[in-house]
């Protein structure tokens, strides 16, 4: 048996399987944001302790005698999180979140300055990544930064409490910014372009790698015989394409979650900084990936549900009767500024071409096409770094309309594969890589296998 446990940021999820990969059982529990000024996005760092237990009780309370049994466990998370931790290895302040803004200004200082982030780290500074949200610590919590001892992601406090184990993965890593990317390694530069050091990051290790062993403690209060391992995991994308079995060059999926994602995998490190795409390091070894991300996917259908006062599924049966045809309207799905293609945080939405004749179904079918257009943008960033996805597989909550697929397989030209099911693709993933880090398995096409397609959608 295995474990795969993904820390989110609305929730933790905590999936049970066996070594085929098949799910047992899965419980989540949730977590709260705190935004305390307008930008802000921040957690606390037990919090994702505290939720992970509920999830592996809850677990535990059903599936009792296969957790026992349990042999690896594998993390997932969201990425970019700046934990900052003291000398006893306790959080300094709470974890600034991937989606916090406020280091804006830090961002455009370093991407100015040093083009090492682009060529060696690949990827253009963004307020979301890590590093500039340390440098905003420097700048404005000064005390706080002097006494940082070590600084880890959200999945790897989570590890170090579990094993002990300052440690994380390549995939989570990329998305810090101080990783030279193509090496595989922490870039001593970037770190010290933000007054950091080596001393000061986890160890590294791939995905597929054990990074530690569960704590006898642990082990006991969870009803685990023996020690597991615990492989280094990967960030959420990374961790979803290895429960999609995304890892052959050119491979696919897209994600239609509150942000939206596609996920390319790729042999090789293809910088695509200019064009506002990620290249980071793939959870596994010698693979890497390009990722075009838009900020506001179903977070924009959501903003909708909330000024029209309308349930998100009733809209949706709306956009399931509208005709065929293109609307009217056009939307720019810009609700918290843009990465892809854009790189601008201060970009903001807008529907144009509204008359008096148009009506809320005119506006939802605007917003989903405003959406599968930003889609159609990420696709063309992966064209002018001269590789493109023969297919794409659908996951995400998004991913429950057809009509939705089907608008975005128009509008990318692109084929779209729907699975049967893609609800725990990211904890799934996690449990992989536990299998393959729990068996040393060297065989990585055997484990990370492609999901049951149902419907392939072809525009």
């Amino acid at each position: 048996m295995y474990l795969g446990i993904d820390i989110g940021t609305s929730g933790v999820k905590v999936v049970l399987t066996d070594n085929g990969s098949n799910i047992i059982g899965s419980e989540t529990s949730d977590l709260k944001v705190v935004r305390k000024n307008i930008g802000w996005s921040e957690q606390e760092p037990n919090d994702w302790w505290k939720a992970t237990n509920e999830a592996i009780f809850k677990i535990k309370d059903k599936y009792f005698k296969e957790l026992k049994n349990v042999q690896g466990i594998g993390l997932s998370g969201q990425m970019h999180g700046l934990t900052a931790l003291d000398e006893r290895d306790k959080p300094l302040r709470k974890s600034i979140l991937w989606n916090d803004t406020r280091s804006s200004n830090e961002a455009r200082f370093l991407d100015e300055k040093y083009s090492l982030f682009r060529n060696v780290c690949g990827n253009v500074v963004m307020p979301g990544f890590t590093a500039p949200k340390a440098l905003w610590l420097k700048n404005n919590e000064l005390q706080v930064f002097k006494k940082i001892h070590s600084i880890l992601l959200p999945k790897d406090y989570v590890r170090l409490l579990m094993t002990g184990e300052k440690c994380s993965d390549m995939s989570d890593s990329s998305g810090s910014l101080w990783l030279d990317i193509k090496k595989r390694n922490w870039s001593t530069e970037a770190l010290k372009a933000t007054d950091l050091s080596i001393k000061q990051m986890p160890n590294i290790v791939e995905g597929s790698e054990i990074s530690g062993k569960l704590k006898k403690s642990i082990a006991v209060d969870w009803g685990i015989d023996g020690r597991p391992v615990v492989a280094g995991g990967g960030g959420d994308n990374a961790a979803t394409a290895c429960g999609l079995g995304i890892i052959k060059h050119g491979d696919a999926f897209i994600s239609l979650g509150t942000s939206g994602v596609i996920f390319l995998a790729t042999d090789n490190f293809i910088p695509a900084a200019n064009d506002g795409a990620h290249s980071f390091c793939h959870a596994i070894p010698e693979k890497w990936h390009l990722m075009s991300v838009i900020l506001s996917a179903t977070d924009s259908l959501n903003w909708l549900s909330e000024i029209l006062c309308r349930k998100v599924s009733e809209m949706m049966e709306d956009l399931d009767h509208i005709n065929q045809g293109p609307s009217d309207l056009m939307f720019h799905p810009y609700l918290s500024g843009e990465r892809t293609p854009h790189n601008d945080a201060n970009s903001r939405g807008a529907f144009l071409n509204i008359s008096r004749n148009s009506n809320t179904k005119d506006l939802i079918r605007s917003v989903i096409e405003g959406v599968s257009y930003a889609f159609a943008d990420c696709i063309r960033v992966f064209e002018n770094a001269n590789i493109k996805p023969d297919k794409l597989i659908a996951a995400g909550g998004g991913s429950q309309s057809e009509r939705w697929l089907e608008i975005i397989s128009t509008v990318t030209n692109t084929p779209i594969e729907i699975p049967t099911n893609s609800e725990h693709s990211a904890a799934l993933g996690a449990a992989r890589l536990g299998i393959l880090a729990s068996q040393n398995e060297t065989d990585i096409n055997s484990i990370l296998l492609k999901p049951e397609i149902k419907k392939l959608l072809i525009q």
